[in-house]
């Protein structure tokens, strides 16, 4: 009996970490170089923290890359591009279980905003479980973390103008 339950959860470590290994974040929409990213290639970027207090009020201090960094490879508009109809631009966030948050690009931009808005893999130096990961959008500085969201796939972003 101990030796299956030690098979099962061993096979279901294998199905986790495979999965994790191929994942891939979708960057696209109107941007000039849509693209998709690995995990192993997102840990190659620039990293960045950013703290997020969770439901309960406990701190914890995130990892990943910051979301203007995977914009910027994508070549969205951003810098001195967000004036004119680069302002009705925006980002929206698609996660696994069909959660989606928006952000103005101007909101995202560092030349316009010091908001820290990272995409993480690890939370307290942890990879992220497989009910919050393998990625979340971390917003530091928000007084609800309703726009941080679990299992984010997609990057997509668009125009308000019709």
């Amino acid at each position: 009996m101990k030796k299956s339950i030690f098979l099962f959860l061993f096979l279901c470590s294998i199905i986790f970490v495979s999965a994790q290994n191929k994942f891939e974040l979708k960057i696209k929409g109107e941007v000039k170089t849509p693209y998709s990213i690995t995990l192993a290639d997102l840990a190659k970027m620039p990293q960045a923290t950013a703290v997020l207090n969770d439901k309960d009020g406990k701190v914890h201090t995130y990892s990943g890359v910051q979301l203007s960094e995977l914009l910027a490879k994508a070549d969205a508009p951003a810098g001195k591009e967000i004036h004119g109809e680069n302002l009705l631009k925006y980002l929206l966030v698609k996660s696994a279980d069909n959660y989606e948050v928006v952000f103005s690009l101007a909101e995202i931009d560092s030349s316009l905003n010091d908001k820290k808005i990272i995409l993480a893999d690890k939370m307290d130096g942890k990879a992220l479980d497989a009910k919050k990961g393998p990625l979340r959008l971390v917003v530091e500085g928000e007084k609800r973390p309703a726009r941080s969201s679990f299992q984010v796939t997609e990057l997509v972003v668009t125009s308000a103008k019709e």
